[in-house]
């Protein structure tokens, strides 16, 4: 019998995950669910190492984040045969790729992830069920009143009702399934006045998704994969803003758009020691193999590992053919059925007819690693998402908020109800809707509590993508850092609404209880303002 909690969290990656911490360190009782059998989401199911700010050692995030981060590198130093060089580092970065100063294995965070809610599922206060999906939800009065859960691995159907529901899945799920109000895709130009939106909505132009995956190299071996069955249409398609085929190590440079070369090097002789994860300073991606390596052989005692370990999520599979979202579940699963084609089609390509240095092709010693992404077939478990379903909300972030060339070096909006902070370039993907790479500046931002709080639902709270922005902001408010502290928030407003009988949007429009609440966040930890940032 599963109990009857205060707060349903459907979805486990980090914002859920956040959620669920707050509202449990505030004395709630919580049922957390998750479509797969790994908690943590973007760092873990779908295996895509942290994408975060330069000052992300110093200041810029929660104090739960700080904790899960400095939690991944206590396992390491714990438990890996590590270089005593490596272990006296206090910024460890095990993978010493440069997309993050925190590269590492998904199976590391899947562990610190669990040990972190440990506690509280030992108390009875937290109910984890994984292999969940939310398959309906009734409404009455503006309040969802029940969600209706499935059990993937039978099938069976349960009923949940709860005070407060949090909407952490990947797309936005219960905002379709509770009729909440919310948008998809490109807003219309008109609506916001956002100079990089469309003249006309576009509810089906949504950045790619993409299917991870990890690789290691041994030299001598073959570890060719099948052919796979759509390879001879991967392998010709050249899309039309692409110098050349997709398959291929020629891409545009996602801020310039100009052609830019792709090296490819596995395993490479340099000290990992040395390598600078700072990509204001360089952004480091051309180089592919030690972008996103998240398991250096250098970084530990010599013969303790054979290679590297790369993770896979580069321009070369991107897949963009379907939208995710908004167009039924069959074309959803063509989508995630068609980017799991790319993916094993650039496997494929990079194993038989990529160029080498040395003037051959191939890399027959590359090796998928299901260990890593805990699959059978060395996929992720699941597509990165990078675009959600956004709730209607009280306050839209906007380019307008955020775009350097907008509000200036030094301005950006301050908001009366910040309850975090993030930084990160509006960074948009490639698009269903044919859009090339859209790559604009921005400022250290705050987020509004506003953006959280739907207009007309009065116990619904978004997680983490699906907050108030817009397609063009969703680009810089999407990454991992910011996902964990909009779950955060988004827990802990809900356990203090169910302490003080108020409801979200009192919280919000009233400077008194606002201002309770912030107390709150800043006794734990919650980061709602930058410091001077200038000269880092």
């Amino acid at each position: 019998m599963i109990p009857e909690p205060d707060i349903l969290v459907v979805g486990a990656g980090l914002g859920g995950v956040a959620a669920a911490l707050a509202a449990c360190r505030a004395g709630r009782t919580v049922v957390l669910t998750e479509e797969t059998d790994w908690i943590g989401g973007q760092l873990t199911s779908q295996a895509v190492p942290p994408d975060e700010h330069p000052w992300v050692e110093q200041f810029g995030t929660t104090a739960s984040y700080r904790g899960l981060r400095e939690g991944i590198r206590a396992y390491y130093r714990q438990w890996y045969p590590m270089r005593s060089e490596a272990l006296a580092l206090p910024g460890l970065n095990p993978g010493a790729g440069r997309v993050s100063k925190l590269c590492h294995e998904p199976r590391v965070a899947l562990a610190v992830l669990e040990a972190m809610l440990a506690p509280h599922r030992a108390t009875g206060r937290l109910t984890l069920l994984t292999e969940h999906r939310a398959v309906a939800a009734e409404t009455d009065n503006d309040v969802i009143r029940a969600v209706t859960l499935e059990n993937l691995r039978t099938g069976d159907r349960t009923t949940l009702t709860a005070r407060y529901v949090v909407d952490a899945t990947e797309t936005g799920e219960l905002l379709a399934l509770g009729g909440v109000e919310h948008a998809i895709g490109a807003e219309a130009r008109s609506e916001f006045d956002e100079p990089h939106a469309p003249e006309q909505a576009q509810p089906l132009n949504q950045q790619g998704i993409t299917v991870c995956f990890a690789l290691s190299h041994h030299e001598g071996e073959n570890h060719t994969v099948d052919r796979p069955a759509d390879y001879d249409f991967w392998r010709s398609y050249r899309p039309g803003f692409w110098p050349g085929p997709l398959l291929g190590f020629q891409a545009p440079d996602p801020r310039s758009l100009e052609s830019v070369p792709r090296t490819f090097v596995p395993n490479p002789d340099a000290d990992p020691l040395a390598v600078s994860a700072d990509q204001s300073a360089d952004a480091g991606d051309k180089e592919l193999w030690g972008f996103r390596r998240i398991l250096a052989r250098g970084m530990h005692r010599p013969g303790a590992f054979g290679s590297d370990i790369t993770l896979v999520n580069w321009p070369l599979n991107d897949y963009w053919l379907k939208p995710l979202v908004g167009a039924g579940d069959e074309v959803s699963a063509q989508a995630v059925a068609g980017a799991r084609q790319l993916s094993l089609s650039l496997l494929y390509w990079l194993q038989t007819e990529a160029p080498r240095q040395d003037g051959g092709t191939g890399f027959p010693g590359l090796r998928i690693r299901p260990d890593v992404t805990g699959t059978d077939d060395g996929l992720a478990k699941a597509p990165y998402v990078r675009e959600s379903r956004r709730i209607k909300a009280v306050t839209t972030v906007t380019e307008h908020d955020v775009a350097i060339d907008l509000v200036g070096p030094h301005g950006g909006t301050r908001h009366r109800d910040a309850v975090g902070v993030g930084s990160y370039r509006i960074d948009l993907h490639p698009s269903t809707g044919g859009d090339t790479y859209i790559d604009i500046g921005s400022v250290p931002f705050e987020i509004p509590l506003g953006a959280l709080v739907p207009r007309r639902v009065r116990n619904l709270l978004p997680a983490g993508k699906n907050i108030g922005t817009t397609h063009i902001t969703n680009g810089c408010y999407r990454l991992h850092p910011v996902e964990w502290n909009i779950g955060e928030v988004a827990g802990a407003l809900a356990a203090h609404c169910l302490t003080e009988g108020v409801e979200p949007h009192q919280v919000q429009s009233e400077d008194k209880r606002y201002e309770a609440f912030a107390r709150l966040l800043d006794r734990d930890g919650v980061q709602r303002h930058w410091p001077d940032v200038r000269g880092y």
